[in-house]
């Protein structure tokens, strides 16, 4: 029953253990599902199910239907032609990151984005090319592949080996890891475990970035300067792709310098300018479009190439190469990079639709992107193009210039299609130092992700530490290792924090039924020989030492040690009593032998096993009181604990290792006379215990009640309190005699005759008497 009075209220009701609840409120016994139940649900078909499969698998069909062609199509032309034309620039930029030859890039832009059309259920991300995967994609082609120097220098003086034959290779590695890096998104999507992703915490995902984008950084100086810069993929590859630039920087090419710097100040600038001002523009500045174009005809006019020996893009084939069969060699060899490229690919995306799903308010299904971007990288890898996800600036210039749907994707793909049928050739004069400084134009977002730095450190040390490991391991090891790395440390990190959790001690606050941390608080309420311990994770083989040596900390003794003392203790006495050396009356024990020779040697040489039983005085005529004093000079550590709660709330599961511990660990209590009492666990957390054969006759299930009030008032009844141990500020400000404890757990006031709640009322107002007029 409960009674509100203003903002407070009185709460009447029975002491509950979680068996007296069970019965009173008659607990149904539920049937759990086994993995056969979940198959035979899995199997079962009907045309409702069939229905939901098919929208499922091709979300197409539940939106195009409703597409408001008057209200959205205007929109999305504008927005996919917008889109397209930053893709296409994307895509030949790159493609530089792949090592091969720009043209291959648009392909990367083009198929993904025509399957995720029919089977994505974001509306508004932008799939292809990914300057992070394509670094991951570029470090698989550059170990597998040679150099064009080592080409050059092995063969010499053979005709068919020559810079077409090494990009041919290039581009076969590429899209064999791209296809690969596809089946496994496919089949994870198909076993539904798009789950995964949550192993890549937000942390991990921007350190990682970053550091790629560092990479990034550092690949693209080759291009800028015009520099050959052998290619390395082990560990600190990045720290000598840099020794290799700056021993060559005499060679730089001038023009090559001038035209990416310049080119990456306007860039920068009028992004800034995007981002300042998006709110008055219409649609964000085409930059990347304006710069392509001036570059291109500046560099055509001028004759660039042969005027100052710049790197262009040369020759790009228009129209589509055949499709390839992917190395079975090249599977064998890459299947670890393979699935960090699919991870990280679906991480991206999946976070990047997840922004967008919450802002227009529409669901996405994780396993049904997975089955998307697999499918889309599996048919653009067949086709020559290289890993996509989605790309943060071209998802937003999809969505800021008015992208309703993924109409506006097809429109971007019709554009990437017109410029490699027919335009492409127009892109042939352009500067590869203009991509390279295109691409770093669209590093910004992630550098500027070092500020995360200090904000995460104000916030939570252990996601600041995941951030800093990451972005190193990523930076020294390489992104294949640094993110195998990396999620390795942050489950260790969570290891960590669940292997020495923060235990305390808890007292009563208030007289009521609240319970907190007893060095939070100045004013509390301990009752005597009554000590509440919570632990704040879960129990499991690596933590369940920590677990007990905090406990013994906190109620400072060693129960295995009293059991100890007091079975060696009862070996001596039982000797006094059999020789006749022992008698006992009201007053104690009175020995009538003023020494008894008992050799220390002899106990101490005792088995253990014995010394670890349960203390058995039936066979004695009397009860022993270990706290008092005993004869001769037995002496037993004395304890003032009689009552152990410990507060499970926030342990969610126990294992068979951790299971035999705390087993022993309640046993050692219950062996020397301490009352251990379980609180707070939910019904399967019994259940468990019960089908491991947890309970005895030692350890029972009536250990276990609802709530940390419902076991102090159970303990109060059962030792009928009269006095209690106060701070010395409480002992001014209340009297326990104004209470006395009914048998259904209430308190009663003596001059109101409220039923209120124990000692630790649930409320306590020293004019209660005054809110009531009748009792």
């Amino acid at each position: 029953m409960i009674e509100p009075i203003g903002n407070q209220y009185v709460v009447a009701r029975p002491v509950y253990s979680a068996n007296a609840f069970g019965e009173d409120h008659k607990k149904k016994q539920r049937h759990h599902k086994t993995l056969l139940d979940h198959l035979k649900k899995l199997c079962r078909c009907s045309a409702q199910r069939a229905k939901k499969i098919a929208f499922s698998s091709f979300p197409i069909a539940s939106w195009l239907p409703a597409y408001r062609i008057k209200e959205w199509l205007l929109s999305d032309i504008v927005s996919g032609i917008s889109t397209g034309l930053v893709a296409v620039l994307q895509g030949l930029a790159f493609a530089l990151l792949v090592t091969i030859p720009p043209g291959y890039g648009l392909y990367a832009a083009f198929f993904p984005v025509i399957i995720y059309f029919f089977l994505g259920t974001s509306r508004h991300i932008s799939v292809g090319p990914f300057p992070v995967l394509s670094m991951m994609v570029g470090a698989v082609v550059v170990r597998l592949t040679p150099t064009d120097s080592a080409a050059d220098s092995t063969f010499a003086n053979s005709s068919m080996t020559n810079d077409s034959s090494i990009d041919e290779q290039k581009v076969i590695v590429a899209a064999t890891v791209t296809i690969l890096s596809g089946i496994i998104q496919l089949l994870m999507g198909v076993l539904r475990l798009g789950f995964v992703v949550i192993y890549l915490s937000e942390s991990l995902i921007s350190g990682f970035t970053t550091a790629a984008a560092i990479h990034v950084l550092v690949s693209q100086l080759k291009f800028m300067f015009q520099l050959t810069v052998p290619a390395h993929t082990d560990p600190f590859s990045l720290f000598k792709v840099l020794e290799s630039v700056f021993s060559q920087i005499e060679k730089t090419n001038i023009a090559d310098l001038v035209t990416s710097l310049v080119i990456l100040v306007v860039v920068f600038v009028v992004k800034e300018i995007n981002q300042r001002y998006k709110a008055k523009l219409p649609v964000p500045i085409p930059i990347e479009l304006i710069v392509t174009v001036i570059a291109t005809g500046v560099s055509y006019g001028f004759d660039f190439k042969r005027r100052f020996n710049v790197a262009v893009i040369g020759e790009m084939k228009p129209g589509f190469q055949a499709p390839i069969t992917p190395s079975r060699q090249t599977f064998q060899d890459t299947i670890g990079d393979c699935f960090g490229i699919a991870i990280v690919g679906f991480a991206v995306a999946f976070s990047v639709a997840s922004v967008y799903s919450l802002k227009y308010d529409y669901p996405i299904d994780g396993n049904q992107e997975l089955i998307a971007m697999g499918a889309g990288n599996i048919f653009g890898g067949s086709f020559r193009g290289f890993a996509a996800s989605t790309s943060l600036s071209r998802s937003g210039v999809q969505e800021s210039t008015g992208g309703k749907t993924q109409i506006a994707g097809l429109i971007s793909a019709i554009i990437v299609l017109i410029v490699i049928v027919a335009i492409g050739f127009l892109l042939e004069p352009l500067q590869k130092s203009v991509l390279a400084a295109l691409a770093l134009g669209n590093l910004k977002g992630m550098l500027m992700q070092f500020v995360e730095i200090r904000r995460l450190w104000r916030k939570d040390k252990y996601d600041c530490l995941i951030w800093v490991m990451t972005f190193i391991f990523a930076v020294v090891l390489g992104l294949g290792l640094g993110l195998a790395a990396s999620v390795a440390f942050q489950l260790l990190t969570i290891v960590f924090r669940t292997q020495f959790p923060k235990c305390s001690m808890l007292a009563n606050v208030g007289r009521s039924n609240i319970y907190k941390n007893r060095k939070d608080y100045s004013e509390i309420y301990e009752p005597e020989g009554v000590k509440i311990f919570r632990c704040p994770s879960p129990i499991y083989f690596a933590n369940i030492s920590f677990f007990k040596q905090k406990l013994i900390d906190a109620v400072g003794f060693r129960p295995l040690r009293i059991l100890r003392k007091r079975n060696k203790a009862l070996k001596k006495i039982r000797k006094l009593q059999k020789k006749g050396l022992l008698q006992v009356t009201p007053k104690g024990f009175i020995c009538t032998v003023d020494g008894f020779k008992d050799s220390d040697e002899e106990l101490d040489n005792d088995k253990i096993e014995e010394l670890d039983q349960p203390i058995n005085t039936k066979d004695l005529p009397f009860q022993i009181d270990w706290n008092a004093n005993l004869p001769l000079n037995i002496v037993v550590p004395k304890i003032n604990l009689h009552s152990l709660i410990l507060d499970f709330s926030a342990v969610s599961f126990l294992d068979v290792s951790s299971m035999r511990g705390l087993k022993t660990i309640l046993q050692e209590f219950i062996r020397i006379q301490v009352d251990v009492y379980i609180v707070g666990t939910d019904d399967d957390f019994i259940e468990k215990l019960k089908r491991c054969e947890f309970f005895d006759d030692e350890v029972k299930d009536s250990i276990f009640f609802l709530t940390i009030h419902d076991a102090v008032l159970h303990i109060l009844m059962k030792k009928d309190y009269s006095t209690s141990k106060f701070n010395p500020s409480q002992e001014v400000e209340a009297k326990l005699d104004d209470f006395t404890i009914n048998t259904n757990g209430g308190l009663r006031n003596r001059e109101c005759q409220v039923r209120i709640f124990s000692r630790f009322m649930y409320i306590y107002i020293d004019s209660m008497t005054k809110n009531f007029q009748k009792c």
